[in-house]
């Protein structure tokens, strides 16, 4: 059963210091704490301890308990000792851990033997880009991303047998196998349709409950999301960069784990049903002085946005191409990044536009709205590591205003209609068609993260996304036999 936000959420807003976790663990009857931790491709990993064993020390002096050469993209295997240093702000208590009551704890990867923070650990990265927006003048940064992801019935895929590559998913929501009594949901036809056809809206709710009770993670909504077969999409109230990526793995977290408890299968792989849309993380920031929003001008007469928050869009625009190896770091990515599917495939600006790359949502109008007064950047998808996803999106808009970097006209049209001729005339470019071509477009525009994305960090990142591309590249697809099979 989750635990009654009177009590759990109140402490989850209010307490913060070790020695308060310590007495929350010893008043809840906690028996284990998760330790958890995320690798550089944004996978989460965890290490469950006995809460006896957890101190006020803890949380100075840390956990030795991490071989880092065993986490993708960390170490070598000769300087592989790392220890694990909880932040007290992240902890939470797992709603459906029944028989061992457990809580959670986000940690900062150290180096063995006192030597600091682990330059690679992307919680860093972040951590350092908050520091860099903060040096740069704005008290705060607020960001906001729309994580979507596919629930399915189930999921089997064979690739260890070499004279087999295939995959296959089932869904009760499916266009095509829709069954009992259940309404089939056609193909880009999903967007908020009401229950028995939506029938994951108390999954949803469900999900919501959890990372409120459990974690203090507020949402504003839920919803079923356009594709049929289970596309669901959470919104959680904005916060700051660093609390905002540890939410994106926590909602990971949760959503994985409800739909398990079910019989279902949670995935935020962004492309695995052709023909239909797939999963984006739509990122929403904005950069603040105080109470005032540096993105609002309420004499700006085309989407009351000042001078700042167009620099900030020049800086976005000026490093689509390089952002995508990070912002949509799979192969399957560019399966998404194709025109028709309502993701963004060219580099351009508008206000409401969502043909655009880069987008200022227009609800609300005047000073009543500077608080919601953002930019929109919809190249990311969720498979990316929200850590360093965040800080580039960060690095990339920073760089833009130390610039002065001008957008150039917005592009008020349906992009994906416009002739090549036009598109030309208008200088909108195109994000890259593959991982290969993002990789070697971040290698020859990676200055402007030279602020918080260490050299060699890049390096094992670009290394490692050439390594998933020639896989995937190697071998036969099934969609080949149909294409050439007969030849």
């Amino acid at each position: 059963m989750p635990y009654d936000i009177s009590a759990q959420g109140s402490f989850l807003k209010r307490r913060r210091t070790p020695r308060q976790v310590l007495d929350v663990i010893e008043e809840m009857g906690i028996a284990f704490v998760d330790l958890h931790l995320t690798d550089v491709p944004g996978r989460l990993r965890h290490v469950t301890i006995p809460a006896e064993m957890i101190s006020e020390k803890t949380f100075t002096d840390g956990v030795a308990k991490l071989d880092g050469s065993s986490i993708k993209g960390f170490t070598e295997i000769f300087e592989s000792d790392m220890v694990l240093l909880p932040d007290p702000s992240t902890f939470g208590v797992i709603p459906w851990e029944g028989t061992y009551k457990t809580a959670r704890l986000i940690c900062d990867v150290m180096v063995g033997f006192g030597r600091g923070k682990f330059a690679r650990d992307p919680r860093r990265v972040a951590q350092e880009a908050a520091k860099m927006l903060e040096s740069a003048g704005y008290t705060e940064s607020l960001w906001g991303p729309e994580v979507e992801f596919f629930v399915f019935d189930g999921a089997t895929w064979q690739v260890s047998d070499p004279f087999s590559n295939s995959f296959k998913i089932s869904s009760q929501e499916s266009a095509v196998e829709a069954r009992g009594t259940n309404f089939p949901i056609r193909f880009k036809d999903g967007y908020y349709p009401a229950p028995p056809v939506d029938t994951l809206s108390d999954y949803r709710s469900e999900c919501v409950t959890n990372l409120r009770d459990g974690f203090g993670i507020l949402c504003n909504a839920h919803h079923h999301e356009v594709a049929t077969a289970g596309q669901c999409e959470i919104d959680m109230y904005r916060d700051a960069l660093v609390q905002m990526a540890d939410s994106v793995m926590t909602y990971k977290f949760v959503t994985k784990n409800v739909a398990s408890r079910r019989g279902l299968i949670a995935s935020t792989m962004p492309k695995p049903i052709f023909g239909d849309n797939a999963v984006g993380m739509h990122t929403h920031s904005s950069l603040w002085n105080g109470e005032r929003n540096a993105f609002f001008d309420p004499d700006d007469g085309y989407a009351e946005i000042s001078q700042t928050a167009r620099h900030y869009i020049g800086g976005l625009l000026e490093h689509s191409r390089a952002l995508c190896a990070i912002v949509a770091p799979t192969t399957n990515s560019y399966r998404r990044l194709v025109p028709g599917y309502e993701a963004p495939v060219y580099v351009a600006w508008s206000k409401s536009n969502r043909s655009a790359n880069v987008r200022i949502p227009l609800y609300e109008k005047g000073r009543a709205g500077e608080g919601a007064k953002r930019v929109e950047f919809r190249t990311p998808d969720p498979s990316c590591n929200p850590y360093l996803t965040f800080s580039a999106i960060a690095a990339a808009g920073l760089d833009g205003i130390k610039r002065k970097l001008d957008p150039g006209d917005p592009v008020d049209q349906d992009i994906y209609k416009l002739t090549p001729e036009k598109r030309r005339a208008l200088s909108v470019k195109e994000l890259p068609g593959s991982l290969l071509e993002s990789v070697e477009s971040l290698r020859s525009d990676s200055g402007f993260l030279t602020p918080v994305f260490p050299k060699d960090l890049l390096d094992v990142m670009m290394e490692l996304e050439l390594e998933n591309y020639r896989a995937v590249g190697a071998r036969p697809h099934p969609y080949e036999f149909y294409l050439y099979f007969d030849l």
